[in-house]
């Protein structure tokens, strides 16, 4: 008997099994577990800033002592997004996010068993090798679970949860400081980040919208992939850095010498600080809360993504770089205080949008590398500000002049950053040129011309 003909390629498509819709609530459960992912990553950063102090003070550390235990974090912070970025389409998102919370657990522990610049260095640079690529990380884990035109709030809700790091660790941390030490800050970090990669081994799962791993029964269309080279020089990519360049050294400066700004230029008490920094935190919830949102809304309306998320990043890196210039001249208290919270606290929204804008004008097969490498780049500040602070204080007549060459210098970065980052983001005009939207769309709106 002749073999029967196989049936066509198109009526064994039709007898696929159809792709299950997306678990709406699996994926709110994802975000819950990365926005607590990002609270226990910036109170880890935030540890030493907010026990500057009794650490200098009982180990007798200069300020630029300080600034290189400080600034050791980021000594392999950025090659570690770099590197971890180009593996995270062969490791699932659940496994790298795990073994990120067991090394913060592990890297709490050198200074718990001696306390001295060695084991503080040594604690921070594996810190820094496994917080590096956790916000891009992060980030790719939870656009698995969110189509693109509803990626705004998930990432505005995963950058809040660095300002709720803060704004809850600032008040915490500083009692256990305060009342228990500083050694004891370190060792509830090491077990909330142990707490933390056991409940995400059990919860975390990567998401449907992974183009890296789409199983052939739902699509058989080949993942496109476009030359590295090509992807970091577009316009868009390259303001993004920009951007997130001025954002990071506000923010490597925040948590590195804001603290003692406070406590040793300004005279307030340690509860005063966590107060203020906690302040400044909430602002920045405030605004990733409401701006992201608002940039999706105006995106729905036809506004073009150059406007609505491009110069939104760079106005709120100028903004904040307005403030850095003018609050050291300030002489009341208030607004003094006012303007400390705009010029750390703005530059947050960036964050949230550089990801968003760079994520337009990349293949998503390949959005997990391009975020470990505009992460890599973008966060290099953390390496270069607190350090150079350090010896900036040291080297000046007064702490005050010191501090206030820090802040100026930060001030110029940010305004040069962010005027950058409204120049040269276009990202529908990027998308077209790199064949990613139809030749046909109208390069500034976005929409079919």
């Amino acid at each position: 008997m002749a073999p029967q003909p196989s049936a066509p390629p198109a009526d064994r498509s039709a007898r696929r099994p159809a792709a299950r819709p997306p678990d709406r609530r699996r994926a709110w459960l994802v975000t819950a577990m990365i926005v607590t992912f990002m609270v226990i990553n910036f109170a880890d950063k935030s540890v030493l800033g907010l026990a500057a102090v009794p650490i200098m003070d009982e180990l007798h550390l200069s300020n630029s002592t300080y600034g290189l235990i400080s600034s050791s974090f980021y000594l392999f912070f950025s090659l570690s997004g770099l590197v971890v970025g180009f593996f995270s389409s062969r490791i699932s998102s659940r496994t790298m996010l795990f073994v990120m919370a067991l090394l913060w657990a592990v890297a709490q522990l050198p200074v718990l068993a001696v306390a001295a610049v060695p084991t503080l260095i040594a604690g921070r640079v594996l810190l820094g090798v496994a917080e590096g690529p956790a916000a891009s990380m992060s980030m790719h884990a939870l656009y698995k679970w969110f189509p693109p035109e509803r990626r705004g709030l998930p990432s505005a809700l995963q950058i809040g949860g660095a300002a709720i790091g803060t704004l809850v660790s600032a008040p915490l941390l500083t009692w256990l400081i305060t009342d228990f030490g500083w050694r004891s800050a370190y060792a509830v970090l090491a077990v909330v980040s142990l707490l933390w990669a056991l409940v995400w081994w059990r919860t975390g799962h990567d998401g449907p919208y992974d183009e890296t791993r789409v199983p052939p029964a739902v699509d058989s269309r080949p993942v496109r992939r476009l030359p590295y080279r090509r992807l970091l020089l577009t316009g868009t990519t390259v303001g993004s850095i920009a951007g997130a360049f001025g954002a990071a050294w506000a923010l490597a400066l925040a948590h590195a010498w804001l603290p003692a700004y406070l406590r040793t230029q300004l005279g307030l008490g340690p509860q005063t600080v966590a107060t203020v920094i906690s302040g400044i935190s909430g602002l920045s919830l405030v605004l990733l809360l409401t701006v992201s949102p608002l940039m999706d809304a105006l995106k729905a309306r036809g506004v073009s993504s150059r406007w609505s998320t491009g110069a939104a990043q760079g106005v709120s890196v100028c903004v904040a770089g307005c403030a850095m210039a003018a609050f050291p001249f300030t002489d009341g208290d208030v607004v003094r205080l006012l303007l400390i919270g705009v010029a750390f606290g703005t530059v947050a929204v960036a964050i949230p949008l550089h990801y968003v804008t760079v994520a337009e004008v990349v293949p998503p097969a390949q959005r997990g590398a391009v975020f470990g490498i505009v992460a890599a780049t973008g966060t290099l500040p953390g390496l270069i500000a607190p350090f150079v602070t350090g010896h900036l204080i040291d080297g000046a007549d007064t702490a005050s002049v010191g501090y206030t060459t820090a802040f100026l210098i930060a001030a110029a970065v940010m305004l040069l950053a962010g005027a950058s980052a409204i120049l040269a983001i276009r990202p529908e005009q990027d998308a077209r040129r790199l064949g990613l939207l139809p030749l046909a769309t109208d390069p500034e709106k976005g929409v079919p011309a």
